[in-house]
């Protein structure tokens, strides 16, 4: 009786609210009320299992025979679910109560959800259960309207409820176990999914359901193999590469995470995310010529809609690790693909990347200064780029124009104290001690060190030693 019963009502709704409701289900439903098997259910003797069905006179049943004969088709639902509403309607006594069976409640709440009107489905399935508590099927099901409908919490009660009822199957438990997973009960949803696949072995909706709630569960190994097993069964499935992926690094274990990245790219299943995460891997590991191919490789995934800041912090990334080559074929192709998109943020981190790189590289002092000047022009409160114009024009021995940048930047709060520091070793370098002086003491009040306090008392004794 029961594996028959879920043939009919429950493949009715079958995993709806675990993301595979198919755009051909309306078929599937209308074939479903044709079935002989599943109106022989629908509208047999209850009487075998009276604390969980409702019971049916044999005028419900009649009328039930005509409503069957209507459901074939969308039109003839229609027809049906107004007669049921009648007859529901025509039941009421007096004191405003129902007297009809749970069972039209249920059957009007049915064929709502064929028709995808949820709201209404939960306001029938609600109608049944007030009638009768130990509806089975009603309470299955409300559970599942609640999971199709995202509502997951409410979810929860009656598909446990369901479950103490007698309903031990695999959708049942799988549905309460994405319930669970989706309001972060991850223990409770880890027990459901082991029953759901017990009952559902072929189910891959329970074994990814419950490969992502282990490593919820920080169980990174179980996770990784779980998803290893539905890998070989599944090799296009892109979300178990990168959730056995995350599993690794979780590990610790970035080179296994990777060779799923690598293994997603070549099959064109790797997205930008991953390709950057990629490029992270590779530059901890210290290969940044396989770092900046994978972060060419996420920028050209992006394509004309290119945002160029996650690329720009890559760039920055190589030239951090001294890898400044990759860095400016890096800024090169961000500058190919954003230029005409570049905001006046990215443009300044452009150009300091740049500069940042010509001085590295040994191009010469005036294409420096050129970069770091239109940066300035770009924002005349960059502390930063004007403390490196002054260190520029310090040593390129223009001591006037390297002390007036230094004034622009301790002009900033967040920069007096560099700048000032700056400022005085500039003067420092150029014998006037007694000027410098102020400017370091101000610097060390402002950020005290202790390699400042040494380099004050040695400025003073030069300077004791200068005026003799």
């Amino acid at each position: 009786m029961r594996d028959a019963r879920r043939k009919c009502m429950v493949l009715l709704l079958t995993l709806a609210a675990a993301g595979a409701y198919a755009e051909t289900n309306e078929t599937v439903e209308l074939k479903l009320w044709g079935d002989p098997e599943f109106l022989r259910q629908f509208l047999g003797t209850y009487g075998v299992r009276s604390e969980i069905e409702p019971r049916v006179t044999p005028e419900e049943r009649m009328e039930f025979e005509q409503f069957s004969k209507l459901m074939v088709t969308p039109v003839g639902a229609e027809k049906a679910l107004a007669l049921l509403e009648k007859s529901v309607a025509k039941a009421v006594d007096k004191k405003g109560v129902s007297r009809s069976s749970a069972l039209y409640d249920f059957t009007i709440g049915s064929i709502y959800f064929q028709q995808d009107n949820l709201g209404a489905a939960v306001e029938w399935y609600d109608k049944a259960i007030v009638k009768m508590p130990s509806f089975l099927r009603a309470q299955k099901n409300l559970g599942l309207v609640y999971v199709r409908s995202n509502a997951f919490d409410l979810a929860v009660g009656p598909l446990t409820r369901a479950i103490d009822l007698g309903a031990a199957d695999g959708l049942t438990f799988g549905l309460l176990a994405h319930a669970y997973a989706m309001t972060e009960q991850y223990v409770a949803a880890e027990s459901a999914y082991r029953q759901a696949m017990m009952l559902q072995p072929e189910s891959a909706d329970w074994k990814s359901g419950l490969a992502r709630c282990l490593f919820k569960e920080r169980k990174f190994e179980e996770a990784a193999a779980l998803c290893g097993d539905m890998i070989r069964r599944e090799p296009s499935r892109a979300d178990l590469w990168l959730l056995q992926a995350n599993a690794w690094l979780s590990l610790k274990q970035p080179l296994k995470a990777a060779e799923n990245y690598e293994l997603l790219d070549r099959s064109g299943l790797a997205n930008v995310a991953c390709l950057n995460t990629l490029g992270d891997i590779y530059i901890n590991e210290g290969v940044p010529e396989l770092a900046v191919s994978a972060y060419l490789r996420a920028l050209a995934k992006e394509g004309a809609g290119a945002e160029p800041a996650t690329a720009l912090r890559n760039a920055e990334v190589l030239a951090a690790r001294s890898a400044y080559a990759e860095a400016g074929s890096l800024v090169a192709r961000v500058k190919e693909v954003c230029g005409a998109k570049l905001s006046a943020t990215d443009k300044k981190r452009v150009l300091k990347l740049e500069a940042r790189l010509a001085a590295a590289t040994g191009q010469n002092d005036a294409e420096q200064a050129r970069l770091l000047e239109d940066i300035v022009a770009l924002d005349p409160l960059d502390g930063e780029t004007l403390i490196l114009l002054a260190q520029h024009y310090a040593r390129t021995g223009d001591i006037d124009k390297a002390c007036f940048f230094c004034e622009r930047a301790a002009g900033i709060e967040k920069y007096e104290a560099e700048a000032k520091l700056r400022h005085g070793q500039i003067l420092v370098k150029a014998g006037k001690f007694q000027e410098a002086l102020p400017l370091l003491k101000r610097a060390h009040e402002l950020k005290p060190r202790e390699d400042v306090q040494r380099y004050i008392e040695q400025v003073e004794r030069a300077a004791r030693a200068k005026n003799g």
